[in-house]
C-alpha cells in the first residue's frame, strides 16, 4: 500500500492489517477470503486518515495531553474532556486527500447507494478484548456529505465516555488507539440477528446459538426486541425459543432507520426456518475453523442469502484445559481449594505440577485436576463429593449436576484402581476415631520436629547444588517430600481431627440442640502455625510500640533498605532484630504463596509494614496474650458447659467419656491442619533462592535479559536454557503478555472439557429477602463496617471492620485481628480462612459468589456465620 493510501477495499485486507483498519475491518477482509460466505461489498478508510485527520492536527496536541493524565475514576474530567474532544473532531475538516480516496470509491456505485457506516478500532475485536458497542455504528447513509459526516462522527466515537473508560482500565494507551471507518454496502434484510460459535453464557464449545429478529439486526443489539433463540449441537437443532416480535428496525427512505410495528400475522413466527437455522449454523463453523477461536457473528438474510456483516473472538470465555484425547473430562479448580484463584506464571504452575498427587492441567494461568473417572464409579463419586464438602460445597454442587447427565460421564462399576480422595467419616463412633492414630499432644509434636529436621536438612545440602544437578536434586527432593502427604500417622492426625469435628458437631445438635460447637472448640489450639504467625506479629508490634520515632519513620518509608537504616534511630538495634527474627520463620509466606514465583515478605518486607503499623494503631500491649488466652478461655468454658448438660441426659456418663475424648482430639490435633502447607511453602522458598541463584548466572552471561525471565518458563524450560543458553525471547515475551490477560479472567470451579461451566448453587431455605447465600464456616452473628479489600498490602482497617474479599491465604492471617467477620468468595470447612476464622472466634461466610462486587466498601452488612447468610443492612 502506498504511503499516503487512505482507502482500502475488503478484498484488499487481511488479518496482517490490523494497524490500518482495526478489528471489524480485517476481520472482514478475512472474511471476503473465505469459500461460501457471502460479505456485502466495501471499503475501509485506514487509521492513516485518521492520522491525518485528528492526531496530526496541532489543535488535538491539548486535549490529548489531558486525557492521559486521567485514571478511570475520575468521571467528570472523561466526560468533560471526553465531550471537547467529540465536537472538536466533528467540528474539523477532513482533509482534501483523503475525501479525493472516498469519492474514488463512492463514484463507483449508484448515487443512491446506502452504506452502512462502522467504527474499527486497533484495539478492538482483538483476542482478548472486543470493546464491543464501544464505538458508534450508522446504518443507511446516503449520499456524500452524510457519509463524510458520519465517517467525523465513528472518529469522535473512539473518544466517548465508555471507551475512554474502557481504555483506561484495560491500560491501553489513548495515544496509541487509532480508528478506521467500515463502509458497506447497505442490505436490506428479511431477518438479521447474532450467531455465537459457542455459548457466551456457560462456555460450552459444542453448541451454536443463534437470536434472530425480523429486520435490521440493530432491534436485537439495541435490545428493542426480543429475538427467537435457536441452538444447534453436532448439526442438530437441540433448543428452540420463540419470542414475541413486537417490533423492528428497518432503513428509511430518506436514509438512516426507523422502527417499525411486527404485522400481528408475524409477531409469534419462528423468523428463521430450520433449513436456514442449520445452514447458518454449518457457516458459523467455518468462520470459527478459519479464526481459529469461538466467535460472535453479526449476520443478515436477504433472498434466502446469508450475508456476514461483522465477526469477533469471543472474549469472555475461559480457556479449555488442555487433554490428548477426546474423552469427556470434569476439570476441578486446584485454586479454589488451595484458595489462590490468581494466575500463576509458568515456573509456579510447573513445580506445583511437580508435587501434585495427581496430573494437574494448566488452562489460563490456573491449574485444574481432571474427576472424570472419580465420577465415573460409585465409591470415587462418594469420596469426591465427600471431599469437596469440606473444601467448597459449590463444587461439590456442580458435580451432582453433571453426575445427572447420565450421558456425560459413562458409569463403571467398582472395579480397578479407583483414585481415593481424603474424606472425613461421618456417624463413626470415638473408638474407630481414636484407633485412626491415637491421641496426644506428642503425636503432632512428632511429626512437626521430623518435617523441621528435613526442611534444614534441605537448606544445607542444596548449598552445593549447582546447574543441572541442582534441577535433579529439586526433583529428588519434591519426590521424596510428597511422601509425606501419604505417611500414615500425617494423614491419621489430619482425618481424626476432621472426623472429631464431624462428630462433636452431630452429637451435639442431636443431644443438645446446639450447632457447629467445635468452632468454639478449636480457638486458640496448639500447633497451629497460621495463627501463631499473626500473633507473633503482635508482639512484633510490641516491640515497636515505644518507640515514636521509628514509627513516623515506618510509615513514611518507600524503600527496602529501611531495616539498616532502623539503626539511626533509638531502639533500631531492637526492632531490626526482632523483624529479622518474624522474617526467618515466616519470610516465606506472601499472597498467593504457592506461587514459586511470588515476591516472599523476606525479599520485600515493605509489604509487612502496613500490618504492622495497623497493629500498633488498633491494639494494646500484650494483645497476643490477650487474645490466645480469650480464646482459650471459651473453648474451656463451651467444654465445661457442653459436659455438664451432658451429664443429664440418658447414659449421660458415656456421652460425656465419649464427647470429653473427642474434645481432646480435637484441640491435640486441629492445628496440625497448618502446618503441612507452611512446610512445603518453606521447601519451595529454598528451591527458589538457588534457582535464582542460576538465573543470576544466566543474566551475567547475558542469556536473559532479566532475573525475572526465568518466571515465564518452566521448570524443565529453565532446566534446558541452563544447559543449553539459548533463550528463547519471543517465547518469554508471549507469555508475559499472555499472563496479563489472564489476570483479567475468573476461573470457574467446574469446567468440563465442552469447554462448560457449572455452576454450583447453595440451598438455602428462607432466605431473608436481599440475602447473599454462603457456606457458614464459623459461628457466630456479627455486624459491622464491610471493607472490600483485594490485595492486602492495600488494607486499612478499623478494630471492628468485617472483611470482605476474593480468598485468603495464611499470608492474610495478619488482618485477621483486626476484624470481627469474614466474607470470601473462595473457600470451603477445612480451606485457610474457615481454619483461622474459627481458631479467632470470627464469624465467617465463604464461598460466595461475586461478594467483592455485590458487597460495596463502607457498607453495614451482618454476617451470619452459623447459617452462611449475608445481609446487607444500608
Amino acid at each position: 500500500m502506498p504511503d499516503n493510501a487512505y482507502t482500502l477495499t475488503f478484498g484488499e485486507i487481511n488479518k496482517t492489517d490490523l494497524a490500518l483498519v482495526g478489528g471489524k475491518g480485517a476481520n472482514l477482509g478475512e472474511l471476503m477470503r473465505m469459500n461460501g460466505v457471502e460479505v456485502p461489498d466495501g471499503f475501509c478508510l485506514t487509521t492513516e486518515a485518521y492520522k491525518q485527520s485528528v492526531t496530526s492536527n496541532a489543535a488535538f496536541e491539548g486535549l490529548f495531553r489531558q486525557l492521559s493524565t486521567l485514571k478511570s475514576d475520575d468521571r467528570k474530567a472523561i466526560s468533560e474532556i471526553g465531550q471537547a474532544v467529540r465536537n472538536a473532531i466533528e467540528q474539523t475538516p477532513i482533509p482534501e486527500p483523503v475525501i479525493d480516496e472516498i469519492r474514488e470509491h463512492l463514484n463507483c456505485n449508484d448515487a443512491l447507494q446506502s452504506y452502512a457506516i462502522r467504527s474499527s478500532a486497533t484495539a478492538e475485536d482483538l483476542p482478548d478484548f472486543s470493546f464491543a458497542g464501544q464505538h458508534d455504528t450508522y446504518l443507511n447513509i446516503i449520499g456524500e456529505a452524510s457519509i463524510l459526516n458520519h465517517v467525523r462522527k465513528c472518529w469522535a466515537s473512539l473518544f466517548t465516555d465508555r471507551a475512554i473508560v474502557y481504555r483506561l482500565q484495560n491500560k491501553f494507551d489513548p495515544s496509541k488507539v487509532y480508528l478506521s471507518v467500515v463502509v458497506q454496502k447497505m442490505v436490506f434484510p428479511d431477518t438479521a440477528g447474532i450467531m455465537f460459535t459457542a455459548n457466551p453464557l456457560n462456555g460450552n464449545r459444542k453448541v451454536v446459538t443463534i437470536d434472530a429478529g425480523f429486520g435490521l439486526g440493530e432491534a436485537l443489539v439495541s435490545g428493542l426486541v426480543s429475538a427467537d433463540n435457536y441452538t444447534v449441537r453436532d448439526g442438530k437443532i437441540v433448543d428452540k425459543r420463540i419470542s414475541s416480535k413486537t417490533r423492528g428496525i428497518y432503513a428509511s427512505l430518506a436514509g438512516g432507520t426507523t422502527e417499525q410495528e411486527i404485522t400481528a400475522d408475524q409477531i409469534n413466527v419462528q423468523a428463521l426456518e430450520d433449513e436456514q437455522i442449520l445452514r447458518l449454523a454449518r457457516i458459523g463453523r467455518a468462520v470459527e475453523s478459519h479464526f481459529g477461536s469461538p466467535q460472535d457473528i453479526e449476520w443478515c438474510l436477504a433472498n434466502d442469502i446469508v450475508y456476514l456483516l461483522q465477526t469477533r473472538p469471543i472474549t469472555n470465555l475461559y480457556p479449555v484445559p488442555k487433554v490428548d484425547d477426546q474423552n469427556n473430562h470434569v476439570f476441578i479448580s486446584v485454586g479454589h481449594q488451595q484458595m489462590m484463584t490468581d494466575p500463576m506464571k509458568p515456573l509456579g504452575l510447573s513445580l506445583w505440577q511437580l508435587r501434585a498427587a495427581r496430573p494437574m492441567f494448566e488452562a489460563a494461568g490456573r491449574l485444574f485436576v481432571d474427576v472424570a473417572d472419580s465420577l465415573a464409579t460409585p465409591a470415587g463419586r462418594a469420596n469426591l463429593l465427600s471431599a469437596m464438602e469440606q473444601h467448597d460445597p459449590l463444587i461439590k454442587e456442580a458435580l451432582i449436576q453433571i453426575i445427572k447427565r447420565e450421558d456425560f460421564i459413562k458409569a463403571i462399576p467398582d472395579e480397578g484402581n479407583i483414585p481415593t480422595l481424603v474424606k472425613a467419616e461421618k456417624h463413626m463412633v470415638p473408638e474407630a476415631i481414636l484407633s485412626q492414630v491415637g491421641n496426644g499432644p506428642e503425636i503432632v509434636a512428632g511429626l512437626i520436629e521430623d518435617a523441621q529436621k528435613s526442611l534444614e536438612t534441605l537448606k544445607k545440602d542444596i548449598i552445593a547444588e549447582s546447574g543441572i544437578g541442582l534441577f535433579d536434586f529439586i526433583v529428588e527432593d519434591i519426590r521424596q517430600s510428597r511422601q509425606m502427604i501419604f505417611h500414615t500417622q500425617h494423614m491419621g492426625v489430619l482425618i481424626a481431627a476432621m472426623n472429631a469435628s464431624t462428630w462433636l458437631n452431630e452429637k451435639m445438635l442431636e443431644w443438645l440442640g446446639e450447632k457447629n460447637v467445635a468452632d468454639v472448640l478449636t480457638q486458640s489450639v496448639s500447633n497451629n502455625i497460621t495463627s501463631q504467625m499473626g500473633l507473633e506479629l503482635l508482639d512484633l508490634a510490641d516491640v515497636i510500640r515505644p518507640y515514636g520515632e521509628i514509627i513516623e519513620y515506618l510509615q513514611q518509608v518507600k524503600t527496602n533498605n529501611f531495616l539498616d537504616e532502623l539503626l539511626k534511630f533509638p531502639g533500631g538495634q531492637d526492632v531490626q532484630s526482632a523483624i529479622a527474627a518474624f522474617l526467618e520463620k515466616y519470610g516465606m509466606r506472601c499472597a498467593g504463596e504457592i506461587d514459586i514465583t511470588k515476591t516472599r515478605w523476606s525479599e520485600n518486607p515493605l509489604i509487612l509494614l502496613p500490618l504492622i503499623l495497623t497493629n500498633i494503631k488498633n491494639f494494646e500491649y500484650g494483645a497476643a496474650r490477650q487474645k490466645f488466652e480469650k480464646g482459650l478461655q471459651q473453648a474451656l468454658k463451651k467444654e465445661e458447659t457442653l459436659l455438664e448438660r451432658l451429664k443429664n441426659l440418658p447414659d449421660g456418663a458415656q456421652k460425656v467419656k465419649d464427647t470429653k475424648a473427642m474434645i481432646e482430639l480435637l484441640r491435640n490435633f486441629a492445628g496440625y491442619r497448618e502446618y503441612p502447607k507452611y512446610i512445603i511453602v518453606s521447601r519451595f522458598f529454598v528451591y527458589k533462592q538457588a534457582l535464582l541463584k542460576e538465573a543470576k548466572t544466566l543474566l551475567e552471561a547475558g542469556v536473559i535479559s532479566e532475573i525475572d525471565d526465568i518466571f515465564y518458563l518452566t521448570f524443565e524450560e529453565f532446566r534446558e536454557l541452563v544447559h543449553t543458553h539459548m533463550t528463547n525471547t519471543r517465547l518469554i515475551n508471549q507469555r508475559k503478555k499472555a499472563f496479563e490477560s489472564y489476570q483479567r479472567l475468573t476461573p470457574p470451579r467446574v469446567i468440563t472439557s465442552e469447554g462448560e461451566v457449572v455452576w454450583g448453587n447453595y440451598n438455602h431455605e428462607s432466605l431473608p429477602p436481599g440475602a447473599i447465600p454462603g457456606l457458614g464456616v464459623s459461628s457466630g452473628v456479627v455486624e459491622g463496617r464491610a471493607r472490600v479489600i483485594l490485595n492486602m498490602e492495600n488494607a486499612d482497617l478499623e478494630d471492628g471492620d468485617i472483611l470482605v474479599t476474593s480468598f485468603t491465604d495464611p499470608s492474610w492471617t495478619p488482618l485477621f485481628l483486626s476484624i470481627k467477620g469474614l466474607v470470601t468468595e473462595v473457600g470451603g470447612l477445612m480451606t485457610h480462612g474457615a481454619v483461622i476464622a474459627r481458631e479467632y472466634g470470627l464469624p465467617a461466610v465463604v464461598g460466595v459468589e461475586n461478594a467483592t462486587r455485590l458487597i460495596k466498601d463502607g457498607q453495614k452488612i451482618r454476617v451470619n456465620g452459623v447459617d452462611g447468610i449475608i445481609e446487607i443492612l444500608y
